[in-house]
């Protein structure tokens, strides 16, 4: 009775099917981080992707999760896919039942007291518009060590190919697109016409601008402090404080983080960084650890954080000072570390 359907159930199970995605204008070609804990998206050059990314192992530019090249699809993509193999069981089934209710009524009997007869559903079937990627990201980045091209948006340190890190080299694009996005604000707002999803929208990326601030000095300090004490062990995240950070800068050279702030900007740059800590653990809920290392009289335990733009923009500025204090305390590390040798080979002694 069905054996048109089940003829077009066994050419199904024997198919396979090629999908194809498009990239964005670009041609930048959208994808997802597979670990659980982290879900970001980037996007890579469509080239690179093919020719420069190893199908074995491919990088998270934000966590430096590896994971092979089949495990990258965003969740729209993956939806997409799922709507086109859906609406092709959907065509060859319905069609086959389609054949099969017309076979089984040619052949029903009729003139009796009871008629049977069969009938398929035969709307239309819905067509998925084919997956677009979104619009281009802020910061496109080309790796120093394999040329590979990706784009993030907020801060990202690893390449996907090779899995550089590339927190040097993104630092500055970083703080470019965070004061990019606080100048972006005002218009943001203006382009949302619900007052309450406009402020909320803003609130999100000003605290996103502050988390990622404060990530690429966590990053780029830790890139830097290890060319000048690669031996050293460092705990997870000690440069998220700058007490800490401060002190692992003191035994690696001499001085820590006041040679490049006053000590009044040093109080300044201390409550930023912990209200990023709030923001990533307990979100941005104050507590008594935030009241005892800031002294911050705004707020009451159990209150919510209210985080200015003014204050990411001049946390942000501290925060590029350090880290050009930074850079050249390691460019000078270099050079009386290539002093001696020069003498030497100036002399004849080489």
């Amino acid at each position: 009775m069905f054996e048109e359907t089940i003829r077009a159930l066994k050419q199904l199970s024997n198919e396979k099917s090629a999908l194809s995605f498009s990239a964005d204008d670009d041609n930048y070609f959208d994808r997802e981080c597979p670990a659980p804990e982290c879900l970001a998206q980037f996007k890579v050059l469509m080239a690179d992707w093919k020719e420069k990314v190893r199908d074995e192992e491919v990088f998270c530019p934000f966590c430096g999760h590896a994971a092979d090249a089949q495990k990258w699809w965003t969740q729209e993509q993956l939806e997409y896919a799922r709507d086109v193999a859906l609406a092709k069981i959907q065509a060859a089934i319905g069609g086959a039942l389609r054949r099969d209710a017309q076979s089984f009524n040619q052949r029903h009997f009729g003139g009796g007291f009871i008629s049977i007869s069969m009938k398929v559903d035969s709307r239309p079937q819905h067509v998925p518009i084919p997956y677009a990627a979104a619009a281009p990201m802020r910061l496109k980045i080309a790796c120093a060590e394999c040329g590979c091209r990706y784009a993030v948006v907020g801060a990202a340190y690893f390449c996907p190919s090779c899995g550089a890190n590339a927190a040097e080299l993104v630092f500055d694009l970083t703080t470019q697109g965070i004061r990019q996005s606080l100048d972006a604000i005002d218009f943001i707002k203006a382009a949302i016409s619900d007052a309450d999803t406009a402020e909320n929208t803003c609130r999100l990326i000003v605290e996103s601008a502050l988390q990622n601030a404060v990530t690429a000095f966590q990053r780029i300090a830790e890139a830097l402090h290890a060319r000048i004490a690669p031996t050293t062990k460092v705990r997870r995240n000690a440069f998220q404080s700058l007490a800490e950070g401060s002190a692992l800068w003191t035994a690696a050279i001499g001085h820590g983080y006041e040679k490049h702030l006053s000590a009044v900007e040093m109080e300044q740059l201390v409550m930023p960084f912990q209200q990023r800590h709030l923001l990533a653990h307990t979100q941005g809920i104050v507590d008594v650890d935030y009241i005892k290392k800031t002294t911050d009289a705004r707020f009451k335990i159990g209150q919510r954080l209210v985080i200015k733009r003014e204050t990411v923009a001049e946390a942000l500025t501290l925060i590029e000072k350090l880290t050009h204090g930074l850079r050249d305390d390691v460019m000078c590390m270099n050079e009386s570390n290539f002093a001696p040798q020069l003498k030497r080979i100036e002399s004849g002694e080489d």
